[in-house]
């Protein structure tokens, strides 16, 4: 059995921000080979649990919000992007770039704090009001949404579950081969 068939969508989401904040402390004490793998790792973690988020979470929190779902979501949707954004010219930038550093640390504030805002906001909310079953169903899809997932931030897709569906995977291919070449 996986993690998740035991876990629900928010506890995976909870662990996945956990990671992140983990990462982003890592990365910022290591130097040469390791930092870049670091880097790498942090940038597929956050590309593959974005679009899955978009995919599966944020359509049922805009559900479980009701009146603020389409505002709080939306909120979330533009952090994101703006985060794809910034993650892409950090990408583009390299470990070894003088301003790295700088922006990396902004860039770490900012995704801690929208992590927070999603868990105290999104999160809360769908444990309360959706069912627990129901949870464990969406763990379960996001893990596979993941999967599908591309492993590189791709800003000019979008951030609707729906570009997602339809741009993640062909992405996802090519993204996964510059994995593997990057490996060998």
């Amino acid at each position: 059995m996986t993690q998740t068939q035991h876990q629900d969508v928010v506890d995976v989401l909870k662990n996945q921000h956990a990671e992140i904040k983990v990462l982003f402390n890592r990365l910022a004490g290591a130097q040469g080979d390791q930092r870049r793998a670091l880097f790498f790792d942090l940038v597929r973690l956050l590309a593959v649990h974005e679009s899955a988020e978009e995919q599966i979470v944020h359509p049922e929190a805009r559900r479980a919000l009701g009146d603020r779902g389409d505002q709080v979501v939306d909120a979330r949707l533009h952090e994101e992007s703006e985060a794809k954004q910034v993650l892409s010219e950090l990408y583009d930038l390299g470990v070894d770039h003088p301003e790295f550093d700088e922006r990396l640390s902004a860039f770490a504030a900012d995704v801690i704090e929208h992590a927070t805002r999603e868990e105290a906001e999104e999160f809360e909310q769908l444990r309360r009001t959706v069912e627990p079953e129901k949870l464990r169903r969406m763990a379960s899809v996001f893990e596979a949404a993941e999967k599908l997932a591309p492993t590189r931030p791709h800003p000019a897709t979008g951030e609707s579950a729906t570009a997602n569906l339809l741009a993640g995977p062909p992405i996802a291919v090519f993204d996964k081969i510059r994995d593997a070449l990057r490996r060998t």
